[in-house]
């Protein structure tokens, strides 16, 4: 819903009636992750897209239907000899898709879940899609501190509003199965979670010009970007205007005080691209004993990946402290320019994130996609 809430909340405000189609589940080779959202206008608009062109159609068609008789719905879109071409995904995936009506009426909480999204405030939505007609559609919505609506049921708002905080934490999607009363090993009621965590952050630490390239693409990314260096002449927003601050600081002292302040997380990489030793051995020390951190990656050559092994283990840092950075840092495409090795940094934090290989896909056999 991120990349259509400026136009939903647009509709809701002027009491436009909008159906509102999310994709909730997965399989094989999908071509979008659960919370791609379209939105059907009562005007006929179509914004957005659940599958990048493959079953846009239908769900513009079920959405007019949700528009026409306001029962949400949930549909599943294939593959099959007869509907590849239709209403099927050509790559094989599957893909379960909810479709629910929203006007003030049926959604009131949907300017407060477009300002938290705005302001970066953490905020998780937990959907019914499937079960009991009466909790079809029905909603709670979680902030770290209270909720708001819900199911009807305390049993089944309790045990939601405990699962929705963890993947809140962790800005995780997912789709929870319960009882239909709430019971947390049982079947029968199913409901989605949107998290809408605060971009995950990205701290490049060296002002040189390759961290303006990697700020760059992790912005791209959906990063909120700092670049750190400890020369101010250097470290200056107009080298950097990729980043979305740039500080002045030793960078083992910034970091520090970064996770010392609740501001290090798993989801913040962590781009070490000084390859001076007074800088990155103090630093990547305090990194690699942090308890949670996505991704470490330390830029330099071979001799200076082994110095920085031999200066670090000199400071106790042990070696399954060491396993957690990534050094020297990237995959191997071959990089030569600042662009090309922000690229080949930014695939090995997707593949370390995924859990993929890093090879060829023309030289793989089987499902692009493994989860």
């Amino acid at each position: 819903m991120r990349d259509v809430i400026d136009q939903l909340e647009g509709w809701w405000r002027d009491g436009r009636p909008a159906a509102l189609a999310t994709v909730v589940g997965t399989f094989r080779s999908a071509p979008r992750q659960p919370g791609a959202s379209m939105l059907v206008g009562s005007a006929g608009e179509a914004v957005g897209s659940v599958s990048g062109g493959c079953v846009e159609g239908a769900v513009y068609e079920l959405g007019q239907q949700v528009l026409a008789d306001e029962r949400p719905v949930l549909q599943r879109y294939g593959v099959s000899d007869d509907d590849a071409f239709a209403v099927g995904l050509t790559c094989g995936g599957i893909l379960d898709v909810f479709v629910e009506k929203v006007t003030p009426q049926t959604y009131d909480q949907l300017g407060r879940i477009a300002a938290a999204i705005r302001d970066e405030e953490p905020v998780a939505v937990a959907t019914v899609v499937a079960g009991p007609s009466e909790l079809l559609g029905s909603r709670l919505v979680v902030w770290p501190d209270r909720t708001e609506g819900g199911t009807g049921s305390d049993r089944i708002d309790d045990a939601v509003r405990d699962d929705v905080r963890g993947l809140l934490d962790s800005g995780r999607n997912a789709t929870l199965t319960y009882g239909v009363n709430g019971e947390r090993r049982g079947e029968g009621l199913q409901v989605f979670v949107e998290s809408f965590a605060p971009p995950p952050r990205m701290i490049v630490f060296g002002a040189i010009d390759f961290a303006a390239a990697v700020a760059r693409i992790g912005s791209f990314l959906g990063f909120r970007v700092t670049v750190c260096d400890a020369r101010p002449v250097f470290a200056t927003a107009s080298r950097f205007p990729g980043a979305n601050e740039v500080v002045v600081e030793w960078p083992h002292r910034y970091l520090q005080a970064e996770s010392d302040a609740g501001r290090v997380d798993q989801r913040t990489a962590l781009c070490v691209l000084t390859h001076d030793p007074k800088f990155d051995v103090p630093l990547l020390e305090v990194a690699l004993r942090l308890p949670e951190v996505g991704y470490i990656g330390a830029m330099g050559s071979r001799r200076t990946h082994d110095d920085r092994l031999e200066r670090l283990r000199e400071r106790g840092v042990t070696e399954a402290e060491i396993e957690r950075m990534s050094s020297p840092i990237g995959l191997d495409l071959g990089a030569r320019t600042p662009e090309e090795t922000a690229v080949s940094i930014a695939a090995e934090m997707i593949a370390q994130h995924w859990g993929g290989a890093g090879a060829r896909l023309a030289d793989r056999e089987g499902p692009i996609h493994t989860s």
